[in-house]
């Protein structure tokens, strides 16, 4: 071994053991300054939650009103082939893609230098964008019910009719995860997009990196596609999303404030690291800033 890689190998871990105990430092910070809010903002991320589970029991209940019947003609049936069942987990993959790159970048602000987001006000920026989206889609579900194309929804199929439930507790069960996989009749439009679609232009307006911007619309349009050739949804279902989340997203943005920016304060860093005390009361100044409506920054 050369001096040259040796001094790298005994170097690597001084480096280490330095920059440790200041990303747990990054961490503890974080976590202080984003508990303040969810203090200020918990009722918003608890009703957020909640509604996910209205959503999903909404989803069940039309499937006890479900009928199987020939599949409607549809454009996008007859433009892209058929994958088959043995090829549903593509769309799915996609979306999983998506959903866990998103939740991880939520959470960046805890490790990264770099970093325009409060991890609790994006949460509630997005949970006010699926409430609305996820109410027009019950509306609209429950409105029409149209014979599902997915192949556990066709006539023939065990799982296209649920039998009469024996409780109330049996409904309010849902069934999960099985009765999200093998839902039927909650079709217009698409609850996979309206996810999708919310991520990307989420990131889209507060993300950085401009090539992962691109990247993820490409993933929303191929996941798109993926789910009409898995005749998962019509294609009516994925147009619709389309345009009624991004007009959601659009005048829910109109009504409320603007996040404020982190990023505007990393260009003048202090030259000296900031004591115990230091941080504490910067804490504190932009946690009150923050509450005032002010754009703040807390050096690291």
């Amino acid at each position: 071994m050369s001096s040259s890689n040796l001094g790298f190998h005994t170097e690597m871990p001084v480096y280490v053991d330095r920059e440790a105990p200041k990303l747990w430092r990054k961490i503890c910070t974080e976590t202080f300054l984003e508990i303040s809010l969810l203090e200020e903002n918990w009722k918003l991320i608890f009703a957020g939650l909640v509604f996910q589970y209205i959503h999903g029991l909404a989803a069940h209940g039309v499937h006890y009103l479900h009928r199987p019947g020939p599949t409607l003609q549809d454009a996008g049936f007859f433009l892209l082939p058929e994958l088959g069942p043995g090829k549903n987990y593509m769309s799915e993959t996609v979306f999983t893609i998506i959903f866990c790159s998103f939740v991880l970048w939520t959470f960046h602000p805890f490790v990264f230098q770099c970093k325009r987001i409060y991890t609790v006000l994006i949460w509630c920026r997005v949970f006010a964008y699926l409430v609305v989206s996820q109410s027009l889609r019950i509306i609209t579900f429950y409105s029409t019910q149209l014979p599902g194309p997915n192949y556990h929804c066709r006539e023939g199929s065990k799982l296209a009719r649920l039998p009469r439930p024996e409780s109330l507790l049996q409904v309010l069960l849902i069934n999960f995860p099985q009765g999200a996989i093998y839902g039927c009749g909650d079709l217009i439009f698409s609850s996979h997009m309206i996810f999708s679609l919310v991520f990307v232009r989420t990131y889209q307006k507060y993300g950085t990196r401009r090539c992962i911007k691109q990247f993820a619309w490409l993933l929303a349009v191929a996941q798109s596609l993926l789910i009409i050739a898995s005749r998962k949804h019509y294609t009516v279902d994925i147009v619709v999303a389309w345009y009624t989340v991004n007009l959601v997203v659009f005048f829910v943005d109109k009504k409320l404030p603007e996040l404020p920016d982190r990023s505007a304060g990393l260009t003048a860093l202090p030259l000296l690291p900031l004591s115990t005390r230091d941080k504490d009361g910067k804490n504190k100044e932009e946690h009150q800033n923050l509450l005032n409506g002010n754009s703040v920054t807390i050096p690291d």
